[in-house]
């Protein structure tokens, strides 16, 4: 089954980072991805823009509304996802413990539906 791991942090702290965290964290991810991809589970992954580069679209009364920023004001943005290949949420939830984010952010993991399954 396919597990979205979403990765929640605070912008703003990542923002005012050293270029060397800011290395150092990358360089942790790209071991992430590396183990997952050589456990046979990674599927895809990305980092995200900024919230201050993100559009609310909301369509009410048959009208598309658009509104600038993210849906929702809070501490922790959503700053990218892996989508990976487990066994089960047990698992996922192992390899949401290893994303380097989770040491100072949050992973949220959910199941994806698959609409091919009968």
């Amino acid at each position: 089954m396919q597990y979205l791991l979403m990765i929640y942090t605070d912008e703003k702290a990542e923002v005012n980072s050293t270029p060397a965290e800011r290395e150092a964290m990358l360089r942790d991810y790209g071991a992430f991805a590396r183990e997952a991809r050589a456990a046979g589970v990674y599927i895809t992954g990305d980092e995200l823009h900024p919230t201050s580069d993100a559009l609310t679209v909301r369509v009410r009364h048959g009208q598309a509304l658009t509104a600038p920023g993210p849906l929702a004001e809070t501490k922790e943005q959503l700053g990218g996802y892996f989508v990976l290949n487990c066994d089960n949420q047990e698992e996922a939830a192992h390899w949401a413990a290893k994303i380097p984010s989770a040491r100072h952010g949050a992973i949220e993991v959910r199941p994806i539906v698959d609409f091919n399954q009968t």
